[in-house]
């Protein structure tokens, strides 16, 4: 059974750019750059120590009036020198945090990539942003593209006070992109449709109709099993690596990250109407869901 998680993960998983597309370099004064993001003060680049044994490059974008941090997970033939432009990008429209990284043998990280090193790879990550930025779970949202669904749903369904995750063009598992089966098996890899229930923040499902990579039923399935469901969007006539080029794609994320302020600050009232004795009522108060279940 060992050689149908080799063949999963080979055929499925794991394709880094071949070179990388960008290089990283110490200056004198010890900080870290990254080519063709050097130019930017408000990136911070990072090379971060994975308990699997690994160092990842990990890129934080500051926006200096963020409402939350966005931990990035991409896809599994990018790396982050092609995320240039997006990061950029959504930084400014949706203001907020960008923490990106590459996972162990991607780009300029060390190591082999799998399913496993992903795991310790956004740990490492989450550390950084908990240790180095003050980063509290309610201020961040996890963002997972494809096969960063894997690494996002692992982490997600540890955390319990996440104030929400994106799931873009999301697998239900390795082996159900190759095969429709019913069950999950224990040698199938990134068991999203197992972690999904452990998921305890809104949830927000985008996916497109025309995905010949990962089927658009993973989404909807993904949505389905959701605690807290936020509407989904269905991007029409899209594909499994051109969401971002569909104006709804930034407009609904936008929407997204402005229903998650709302929610914050009424939770924000809500623990201090409970702390004052005087109003009993807001001691049932519950958090706010979106969509339909």
């Amino acid at each position: 059974m060992g050689n149908v998680t080799g063949t999963v993960a080979a055929k499925f998983a794991f394709f880094p750019p071949e070179p990388p597309t960008y290089d990283v370099r110490r200056e004198e004064d010890g900080r870290v750059v990254v080519s063709g993001v050097t130019a930017d003060k408000n990136v911070d680049v990072h090379i971060l120590h994975t308990k699997g044994g690994n160092e990842i490059v990990a890129t934080f974008w500051k926006h200096p009036f963020a409402r939350f941090t966005v931990l990035y997970s991409h896809g599994n033939a990018a790396d982050l020198g092609q995320m240039h432009d997006l990061f950029i990008e959504l930084r400014a429209h949706l203001r907020v945090n960008i923490m990106s990284y590459d996972y162990s043998g991607y780009g300029a990280s060390t190591g082999k990539p799998s399913e496993f090193n992903t795991y310790c790879d956004i740990e490492a990550v989450y550390n950084c942003l908990k240790n180095e930025y003050g980063i509290k779970q309610e201020e961040l949202i996890l963002y997972g593209q494809s096969v960063g669904s894997g690494p996002t749903l692992h982490l997600a369904s540890k955390l319990q006070k996440l104030r929400g995750v994106v799931l873009h063009s999301a697998i239900l598992s390795g082996i159900r992109v190759l095969y429709p089966v019913k069950m999950t098996f224990w040698f199938d890899i990134f068991k999203n449709i197992d972690k999904i229930r452990h998921v305890n923040c809104p949830v927000f499902v985008i996916h497109g109709t025309n995905d010949d990579i990962v089927d658009w039923s993973h989404g909807k399935r993904l949505w389905e099993l959701s605690k807290e469901k936020y509407d989904p969007l269905w991007v029409k006539g899209g594909g499994h690596c051109n969401l971002e080029t569909f104006p709804e794609y930034i407009k609904y994320l936008r929407k997204f990250i402005n229903a998650m302020e709302k929610l914050s600050l009424t939770k924000q009232t809500n623990k201090q109407l409970t702390q004052n004795p005087s109003i009993t009522e807001s001691r049932h108060n519950k958090c706010l869901r979106f969509g339909k279940k």
